[in-house]
């Protein structure tokens, strides 16, 4: 009997892979960029089991190329890259690795809401190119964080990670959800429930911590913008669609916000040629929010449990589409 094969479409963290490799043969595409689309088709072509990454197009045309495929497993908690609809129809359980990037999230978007806030990288860039001659005390002058009051859109895992976070600065917390969370919940992290409105309106921050989806691709829009104070600095580290990118340039250069810091893009990598590189009002990372040694080894092998449970015909520990079970 043949033993299944699989393709991780980038090299892992530095897991124990031997359960893996005991049951199947291993490909890994091992250059840093993601395989482009016609390898991928041409791979699907062969294997049993997929380990993918939100940068990899995962749609009807991949899936339905791929003959044998038994799991998909997303190194990620998103999978809008991933056509589930097509592989749940096929009966191929889809994985994602949710929960543990949580407090990894949340640590990077206090990051950036304090670089942002007190523009640490407008005051390095000015060292670096040799403009700190003096002390003035009109220097960089940045926002307190202490008595402000931040708006969270999106109150899943993230955002109550992040609104727990807002206590030790003594922060008013506004929050925006599809759905009021529990009273109890409400009370234990002191915060308030607003329409999207009100939040964007009252804020002095506004962080994003929402899905992508039909509903919430460019939610931050013109007008949204139009709502926001002068002095708000808006943080993304969600998805880069939730923000409409052209809406967000227009608003910082502007000067309808004071300034802005994303982990995400829309689209993703950004254009070099993207107007946002050229404003110093605005912080853009490379989508590092799960970036820490720990968080992307627990990400890694859960992504691989899920694949290596696909292979033998078991329940995902993590799967979004469990109907393929029923």
């Amino acid at each position: 009997m043949s033993r299944a094969k699989v393709f991780i479409t980038r090299r892992l963290p530095n897991i124990d892979l031997a359960r893996l490799h005991q049951i199947a043969e291993v490909e890994t595409w091992e250059e840093k960029q993601p395989p482009p689309y016609s390898i991928l088709l041409d791979k699907v072509k062969q294997i049993d089991g997929l380990l993918c990454l939100l940068t990899d197009a995962i749609d009807k045309q991949i899936i339905e190329t791929a003959t044998s495929l038994k799991v998909i497993s997303q190194m990620a908690v998103g999978y809008d890259n991933i056509d589930v609809a097509t592989a749940t129809a096929r009966g191929i359980p889809v994985g994602n690795t949710p929960g543990v990037l949580t407090n990894a999230t949340a640590d990077l978007t206090w990051a950036l809401l304090m670089a942002a806030a007190r523009r640490i990288v407008e005051a390095e860039k000015f060292v670096r190119a040799g403009q700190w001659q003096t002390w003035e005390p009109t220097l960089l002058l940045g926002a307190d964080l202490n008595g402000s009051t931040l708006g969270i859109v999106g109150f899943g895992r993230i955002g109550q990670a992040v609104a727990r976070r807002a206590q030790g600065f003594d922060m008013k917390i506004l929050y925006y959800s599809r759905h009021r969370k529990e009273l109890a919940l409400e009370r234990s992290l002191g915060l308030e429930y607003a329409e999207l409105s009100t939040l964007l309106s009252e804020s002095d921050f506004v962080t994003l911590h929402a899905s992508l989806s039909a509903e919430t691709s460019h939610l931050i829009n013109d007008r949204a913008f139009e709502l926001m104070k002068s002095s708000a600095i808006l943080i993304n580290t969600a998805r880069g669609g939730i923000v409409d990118p052209s809406a967000l340039e227009r608003a910082l250069k502007n000067n309808q916000i004071a300034g802005a810091a994303l982990d995400v893009t829309d689209p993703e990598p950004i254009p070099l040629d993207s107007p946002l590189l050229k404003l110093d009002n605005v912080i853009i990372t490379p989508h590092i929010g799960s970036a820490s040694y720990q968080t992307r080894a627990k990400m890694a092998q859960m992504a691989v449990d899920n694949l290596i449970a696909g292979l033998e015909a078991k329940r995902l520990p993590n799967c979004v589409n469990y109907e393929v079970y029923h």
